[in-house]
This record gives structure tokens, C-alpha cells and sequence, in this order.
């Protein structure tokens, strides 16, 4: 019995052993995070500590996050950044933007600033970037010329054709970051804001001497509705002249009119030929029936001599009176003719 118990105590006292050891190893892998952050009145717990080891969360960085945090003014907590990395977010940029608002004293409490992080995630952008794009605005070309264009052509009522190129001021809108229209936007609203503007006018002489109209303009409008940005300015960096457009429709309108009234007037000229030929053939349909009742005729005397009804001194007397009348009208074409040569 006596070497059973002390068995049982010597087991026990090596199981005791190793959970003590156990504890030394853990306490001394996380002593010195523990220490820093006391000592920088940022305190973590070790059982804190334990269980962000467990869920295989980066101690250090969280630690040396909510350091940073404190030390600034921002009383952030473990279970916050924690929670936000295992969203897939990013603690150092989010605790960063939250100082840079601080300091600039924006409105940016850490609930916004993580969820403004997850959206700009894997989109080239950061939250920190949003607010320094709100501390410091931000110039946008308009167009972009990332997009192939380099100027915005619009046409005045004159019909002169203005390139115009633009430069918009803007800064972040933090409370509709998240949501809110990009950059694209806000460039083709303030592309279509020019156009309109320059179309309004009843002269491009007009846009040319008060450029500013345009931005007035188009600042009226509100085109940052909606959008993640507050437009600040709009300024016009440059305006030429183009194409003298109205005229140039006004004479392809002229060529296709004329075009039009050529293919009229060679429907009218196809039809007077068809209405022609249509003539000639009627014609020549009427001198076959005459050609055809002349030939009745020998048939007829032949047939008036058989009966009786015609004599031969009768028939005699109509062929000299058809002579008289072939020499009339010899004479009479003669006499045209020389009439004619005379005159």
C-alpha cells in the first residue's frame, strides 16, 4: 500500500510538474507583451493573451496596435481589433486613420473606420487614405486621362464646337464612404455638368471670355450627391476651339437635301422615259391599225367592182383625183422648204 501512495504522489507530483512548466513556457513566451504593454498603461491580461494565442490571432500586432491607440487618446480595446482582424480587416491601417482623424477632428468613431476598411479591401485603397484624402483634398483630371480622352467636347447654340479640360478639388465624405459613388462618378457627372453648360450658351465667345460660368454651372447642380467625395471646386485649366460643328451639319444636311431632290427628279425624268417609250408603242399600235384599214380598201373596190357599185370611170376619176392630190402636196412641201431656207 505504502508503494501504491507513493506512486500515486509521484504521478501526481510529475503531472503538476509539467502543467507548471506548461505555465512558465506560456508566461515567459508572452512576458515580455505583457510587460509593454503594463508598462505603456495599455495592460493585456494573460488569459487574454492565451486565448488570442489559441485563435491564432498576431499577438504583437494587436498589442502593439491598441499601444499605439492609447497612447493617442483612443480607448480601443484587444476584442475590437481582434474581432476586425478576424473579419479579414486591417488593424494597423484602421488604428492609424482613426489617430490621423483624431488629430484632424473628424467625426470617426472605430466602427465606421473598420467597416470603411472592409469595403476598400482588395480595391487598391485604404481607410487611412480616405481620411487623408479628407484632411488633405484630393485634384481629379475630368476627363481621365487614363481613359484615352484628353479634352470634353461640347457645342454652343453658334454651333462652334469647345475642348475643355477640368480639375475637380475634392475630399473624402467619410459618413458615406462606405456605399457611396467612386471617383468615375464623379468625373462623367461633372462631364456631363460641362456639356450641359457649354450647350446652354448662346455663343462659345461667351463660355471663352467667363470660363467660371461653366464651374458655377455646374457646382449648382449638387453632383456630389450620393457619391464618397464632397466636391470643393471645379476649375477649368483649359478651353479651345474646335470644329465649327453647326456648319458643317448644315451642309451635309444641304448635300443630303440635294441628294434627295437628285433621286427625285431622276424618279420623275424614269418616269417621263417609261411614259415615253409607253407613247411610241401606243403609236406604233395605231399606225398598225391604219396600215391595216388601208389594206381593206383594194379589198373593198375589187369587192364594189364585183357588185356593180363602182364603175371603171368612177374608179378612173378617184385615181386622178389621188394624183391632183399627191402633186398638191409635192408642191406645197416644196414650197415649205424654200420658205424655210429663206427665213
Amino acid at each position: 500500500m505504502e508503494n501504491i501512495g507513493g506512486l500515486i504522489l509521484l504521478v501526481g507530483g510529475v503531472a503538476v510538474a509539467i502543467v507548471a512548466l506548461i505555465v512558465f513556457v506560456v508566461i515567459l513566451s508572452f512576458i515580455n507583451t505583457w510587460i509593454q504593454a503594463r508598462m505603456t498603461g495599455a495592460p493585456v491580461s494573460f488569459l487574454t493573451l492565451l486565448s488570442m494565442k489559441l485563435r491564432r490571432v498576431p499577438i504583437n500586432l494587436v498589442v502593439q496596435s491598441r499601444i499605439t491607440a492609447v497612447k493617442a487618446g483612443l480607448p480601443l480595446t484587444t476584442d475590437q481589433l481582434e474581432a476586425h482582424y478576424l473579419a479579414g480587416g486591417d488593424v494597423n491601417q484602421v488604428v492609424r486613420a482613426l489617430i490621423a482623424a483624431e488629430k484632424a477632428s473628424l467625426n470617426l468613431d472605430f466602427n465606421r473606420a473598420a467597416a470603411i476598411d472592409l469595403a476598400t479591401h482588395q480595391s487598391g485603397k485604404s481607410v487611412f487614405e480616405a481620411v487623408m484624402t479628407s484632411v488633405n483634398p484630393k485634384v481629379i483630371d475630368c476627363p481621365n486621362p487614363s481613359s484615352g480622352k484628353q479634352t470634353i467636347d461640347a457645342v454652343a447654340k453658334d454651333g462652334i464646337q469647345l475642348s475643355v479640360k477640368a480639375r475637380v478639388t475634392v475630399r473624402t465624405h467619410l459618413e458615406r464612404f462606405v456605399g457611396g459613388a467612386t471617383e468615375e462618378t464623379i468625373i462623367a457627372r461633372v462631364g456631363e455638368g460641362i456639356v450641359t453648360a457649354i450647350g446652354s450658351a448662346d455663343t462659345y465667345k461667351d463660355v471663352l471670355e467667363n470660363p467660371d460660368t461653366i464651374s458655377k454651372r455646374v457646382l449648382e447642380k449638387g453632383l456630389d450627391a450620393g457619391t464618397a467625395f464632397e466636391i470643393l471646386s471645379i476649375d477649368i485649366a483649359d478651353v479651345d476651339v474646335g470644329d465649327n460643328v453647326g456648319a458643317r451639319l448644315q451642309a451635309e444636311q444641304a448635300e443630303a437635301n440635294k441628294q434627295i431632290a437628285q433621286a427625285a427628279a431622276e424618279t420623275r425624268r424614269a418616269l417621263a422615259v417609261a411614259q415615253e417609250q409607253e407613247m411610241k408603242a401606243k403609236t406604233q399600235e395605231m399606225r398598225a391599225k391604219v396600215v391595216e384599214a388601208e389594206a381593206q380598201i383594194p379589198l373593198a373596190i375589187a369587192d364594189a367592182f364585183r357588185n356593180g357599185r363602182l364603175g371603171v370611170m368612177d374608179y378612173y376619176r378617184m385615181q386622178n383625183i389621188q394624183a391632183d392630190s399627191r402633186m398638191r402636196q409635192a408642191i406645197a412641201g416644196e414650197d415649205a422648204g424654200k420658205s424655210g431656207q429663206e427665213g
